[in-house]
């Protein structure tokens, strides 16, 4: 008999549309012999609907749909409940394959929901999506390690209520120019780069439209590099990517839009660089207690070569031009097998 298998993607968050791409990516992946697919989409005001198909995710039409959908944390039922017209039925839930970006999908409310419900779910649990989302408790998880990172200034919102002494502190502490992060948004959403002081006020606004918590950074020179982490009990890392920006910087827009901007596989590093990469990628990963799958993003500067930890992505994209399944291809593993592994992974962890 077939296992039934939900697929969430959407999600009240700034990465709403990214996810809705590697949503039909992980969906057409996904072993049909052994599951049967069942479709959530969560729209961007945080409604969850049942989908019927596929198609109605790449037109959009998903949105429209009129049965509602939630899954019990009742331990007892592991259901999903589909809502329609003043009446109910529910479907057993086996495993839950949550394909959210961002806010409320991958910084453990989800995987809190999951773990309530006790249903088996792709990717890392509570903790680790938890402070992996957070670039500021991810810095203080990584200082530990003795990994180096940029040099950081953490601002709160309420800082900025006196905006002139919270951009002394920056300018006390940092070089320009800064780049400034929303400490919690992912997709590069709300990330600016500033080069004066006039510049750094307007970044502090546009970040803190996205979080309460803001991440100003020193800047880098170096090539930006990612790296892939698979596994559970046993982690291994992938090869290295390199992203090359059209823009100044790879924010959302340059990553999203702008044809010119590329990715390659297995770039010119020299190969104790790599390794470096891939090693401190699982030290990071097992440090903020990953499982199942990460991204985790380095700068390798251009000056001396020098590995430098950016941020690390808990449940990383699954579009045509995402990286993480770029770089397991790579290595021999076509998305299919991914797709399925990180599947029976959920059942691992559980």
């Amino acid at each position: 008999m077939k296992k039934n298998i939900v697929v969430l993607f959407g999600g009240n968050s700034s990465e709403h549309d990214v996810s809705c791409v590697s949503a039909q990516t992980v969906i057409k992946n996904i072993d049909i012999d052994t599951y049967d697919v069942i479709l959530v989409g969560i729209t961007k005001e945080g409604k969850w609907v049942f989908v019927d198909s596929i198609d109605a995710i790449a037109d959009g039409t998903w949105r429209e749909s009129k049965v509602g959908a939630a899954i019990s944390p009742d331990t007892t039922k592991k259901e999903l409940l589909l809502f329609k017209d003043g009446t109910y039925e529910s479907k057993k839930i086996d495993v839950v394959f949550p394909v959210l970006h961002g806010l409320n999908g991958e910084d453990g409310t989800v995987q809190g929901l999951l773990e309530l419900a006790k249903i088996p779910y792709v990717g890392c649990g509570v903790l680790a999506s938890a402070v992996s989302m957070d670039k500021v408790y991810t810095k203080a998880i990584v200082e530990k390690l003795g990994i180096r990172q940029a040099a950081f200034v953490d601002v709160r919102l309420e800082m900025l209520d006196d905006m002139e002494e919270a951009i002394m502190e920056i300018e006390d502490q940092l070089d320009y120019p800064v780049f400034v992060k929303p400490s919690c948004a992912g997709s590069s959403q709300g990330v600016s780069k500033a080069h004066n002081k006039e510049e750094l006020e307007a970044a502090l606004k546009l970040a803190a439209q996205h979080d309460r918590k803001i991440l100003v950074e020193e800047t880098i020179v170096g090539r930006e590099i990612e790296c892939a982490v698979l596994g559970g009990r046993d982690v291994k890392a992938s090869g290295v990517g390199e992203i090359l920006a059209a823009a100044e910087f790879y924010d959302f827009d340059a990553k999203y839009n702008n044809a010119e901007s590329r990715t390659v596989v297995d770039p010119d590093l020299p190969a104790d660089v790599v390794e470096e990469v891939r090693d401190a990628a699982v030290k990071i990963f097992k440090a903020v207690d990953g499982f199942g799958l990460s991204r985790v993003d380095f700068f390798v500067t251009k000056k001396g070569n020098k590995v430098v930890f950016n941020e690390i992505n808990t449940l990383p994209g699954f579009t045509a031009i995402s990286m993480y399944p770029m770089l397991w291809k790579a290595r021999g593993i076509e998305t299919d097998k991914l797709v399925n592994q990180l599947i029976e992974l959920a059942y691992e962890r559980f």
